[in-house]
């Protein structure tokens, strides 16, 4: 699945980063179908509730145009299902709920580019800059960056660390706005880089 298309309201459907059509490869369309800032910010959304595509426009600040077109594509990709129905002016529309057990499909199959991975990163940093203009800055955070060598036993458990403490974010994810519940912020990207040997894959 490309990206390169744009959503009704002429919203960029990539980043700068992004890569030629890749939709003979459908891995790397899976990883790249996330690299959008509005896509991760409603699979977040449809982590602790599930929404109709005129409900999570209105708590997002988004058109309904714009939300039902990235709501289609992630629901494509595999990443939202839908699980019921809402009426609207006399008609219905779909509710969709995010699965985070989801992106175990992500990446599956042919091996990514790095042209989607730093797609992807480009919308990650995007989403965080938003979500930083928002920071509670009385109450702290914790946050660490490292480019490391390290021994692949501590490496393997630094990954498995970082696998749970992700499950555990979205399993307890609760409805917005839910009364006494802390509005948090968790971005994390582990991988391991080329050795100055390495050619690039």
């Amino acid at each position: 699945m490309s990206d390169s298309t744009s959503p009704p309201d002429g919203t960029p459907g990539a980043t700068p980063h992004s890569a030629p059509n890749t939709a003979d490869d459908p891995s790397v369309a899976d990883l790249r179908v996330l690299a959008h800032p509005l896509r991760l910010q409603l699979l977040s959304l449809l982590t602790g509730q599930a929404y109709s595509a005129a409900e999570a426009a209105r708590v997002l600040g988004q058109s309904q145009a714009n939300v039902s077109y990235h709501l289609r594509r992630l629901h494509k990709a595999g990443l939202v299902d839908a699980v019921g129905e809402v009426t609207v002016r006399g008609g219905t529309a779909k509710k969709y709920r995010h699965d985070p057990l989801s992106g175990e499909l992500l990446g599956s199959g042919a091996r990514q580019g790095v042209d989607s991975y730093l797609a992807l990163a480009g919308a990650l940093g995007e989403e965080l800059r938003r979500r930083t203009a928002q920071r509670n800055t009385s109450v702290p955070g914790e946050m660490t960056d490292a480019e490391v060598w390290l021994d692949p036993q501590v490496w393997a458990d630094a990954l498995r660390r970082a696998r749970e403490l992700g499950d555990d974010l979205h399993r307890h994810a609760l409805p917005p706005g839910t009364p006494g519940a802390v509005r948090a912020s968790a971005t994390m990207v582990l991988f391991t880089m080329r050795s100055g040997e390495e050619p690039e894959g």
